[in-house]
């Protein structure tokens, strides 16, 4: 049957490009005349590939014919079907918020997924010197709609003092929950909760004695290229709270967007003990820095660099000058 159609379509083609015959006259039969129109309107809609059997175009711009599914060719579909929709999703969730950088030392109520490694130089107030290798930070996920995940690397810390224990620090989660946002166009403001927790799971003088839980609340709100990203917290440990003590946490970053790719900012970082070794002492730090970015590096694959000093601007402090480097590989 195929045959038929593909053979009727070359003819009409055939008598539709070349014209009637010299043979064909007025006297010839209604019928035949008949026939050779219809089959010259109807031509080139044979030897046509269907609409409904061609793709849609890929990334490149180009279409590719489907065919039938075969077992084998449906595996792999399958398998980088759940992580397009994981991105999607998360393009989806972050482009319902605003678009600023995350800044150095507070933690952005911006919903991120990436990994970040960070390094501090942090001077004690005894005089010894302390490296810390990641400084609590870790991978970042968006497994749902308003929902992050971050896993914190346990930070690893060198002293410059022989007889003070090196290290690693306790491990540590993050849970983050967007309750409000708008992106640029629509208020550009953020409102996040988050629930962090830490385990005790770090060598003598360098983690905790016990479990701590921090409760925060997160905002941001922004005019144009400025921006202001905030997190108000408490410190509550599950156990020995005499010893480690309750404490609460305010964080401020000011920043401002110049120049397509940085971002200059001013942090104020304060900490109150409300009890246990420390009572009714305050920390407070200025933290000037910078952030570059984001630049693409490979697909969705993109790289942010940031770094800045803490100094600290109250009479009681537990270091001072204490520099970060900071490096985040968004996805």
């Amino acid at each position: 049957m195929d045959k038929n159609v593909n053979s009727s379509a070359f003819t009409a083609k055939a008598i539709c490009r070349e014209g009637s015959p010299k043979d064909v006259t007025l006297s010839r039969n209604l019928r035949r005349r008949t026939l050779i129109l219809l089959l010259c309107g109807a031509a080139p809609a044979f030897g046509q590939t269907p609409v409904s059997s061609v793709a849609p175009p890929n990334e490149s711009g180009s279409s590719t014919t489907n065919s039938p599914l075969r077992p084998e060719d449906a595996a792999p579909a399958e398998k980088g079907g759940f992580w397009k929709r994981w991105f999607a999703r998360v393009t989806k969730t972050q482009a319902a918020q605003p678009h600023w950088i995350t800044p150095l030392a507070t933690t952005t109520p911006r919903l991120e997924e990436e990994f970040r490694y960070d390094i501090a130089w942090q001077l004690e107030s005894n005089g010894v010197s302390a490296e810390n290798f990641g400084l609590s930070k870790g991978l970042e996920l968006i497994p749902a709609g308003p929902i992050e995940l971050i896993f914190s690397v346990p930070p690893y810390v060198l002293h410059s003092q022989p007889n003070v224990a090196d290290g690693f620090g306790d491990v540590s989660f993050l849970l983050k929950y967007r309750l409000l946002t708008a992106n640029e166009d629509k208020g550009n403001y953020i409102l996040t909760v988050f629930l962090g927790a830490s385990a005790p799971t770090g060598h003598d003088h360098v983690g905790a004695p016990a479990a701590i839980i921090t409760p925060t609340i997160a905002f941001g709100k922004g005019w144009g290229n400025f921006d202001v990203q905030s997190t108000f917290g408490a410190t509550l440990p599950v156990s020995d709270s005499a010893l480690i003590g309750h404490s609460l946490i305010w964080n401020t970053a000011f920043q401002f967007h110049v120049l397509r790719k940085l971002w200059p900012e001013l942090e104020v970082n304060s900490t109150f003990f409300l009890d246990g070794p420390r009572a009714g002492l305050k920390q407070t730090f200025l933290t000037p820095g910078i952030v570059v970015g984001r630049i693409h590096l490979w697909h969705r694959l993109g790289l942010s660099i940031g770094t800045g000093v803490q100094i600290a601007v109250t009479r009681f402090h537990i270091n001072n000058h204490n520099w970060i480097f900071s490096a985040r590989f968004p996805f």
